[in-house]
């Protein structure tokens, strides 16, 4: 029998000093049982930090046509893209093909860092792609903070991300592997 994805109920208040956004978003999140932890609290993460009215998430894990996140335009098109982990070339290039931005957010220890090396040349001609690299160390103390219903306040300041979950504090430091042209 199929196990069924587990809801997470997430009140999440982003105060991005970056880009002058402050706004706090009730999300219902799918977590696919094949979803750890990690990827779960990465994917809130990134939504924290590419936060806007119209970004939502998708279905994710259990569609191979969508991202984790995106972000429509009032007529439909895709402005932002975003995935995690690491796609290959022919996903990257069809993603970027899709929207307006895409924003991959790579991250699995050193297998992350074979992964970049290996399509880095490949992604090149994308101007509207962004890789980012967040570490294990970092996304392994995120998925400490998981929970079924979760107050998160993320705090993001010259690129750095505070994410903290009542007494609990993390930090992480996104790296830019490749900026949007």
């Amino acid at each position: 029998m199929a196990q069924k994805a587990t809801i997470h109920k997430i009140e999440l208040s982003v105060s991005d000093m970056d880009r002058d956004y402050y706004e706090t978003h009730k999300l219902t999140v799918a977590k696919h049982p094949s979803e750890t932890d990690e990827r779960l609290m990465l994917r809130i993460v990134a939504f924290a930090l590419n936060a806007h009215e119209h970004l939502e998430m998708t279905k994710g894990l259990s569609t191979d046509d969508e991202p984790d996140i995106w972000q429509k335009s009032l007529s439909g098109e895709i402005d932002v893209w975003v995935a995690l982990g690491l796609p290959g070339e022919k996903i990257i290039r069809q993603s970027c093909s899709k929207a307006g931005k895409v924003i991959v957010y790579a991250y699995g220890g050193r297998v992350a860092g074979t992964w970049w090396d290996k399509v880095r040349n490949a992604t090149t001609r994308f101007d509207n792609l962004e890789i980012v690299h967040v570490s294990e160390a970092e996304t392994t103390a995120l998925a400490a903070l998981a929970g079924r219903a979760m107050k998160l306040q993320v705090n993001i300041q010259d690129g750095d991300v505070m994410v903290s979950v009542d007494e609990s504090v993390v930090y992480v430091t996104p790296e830019i592997w490749k900026a949007a042209g």
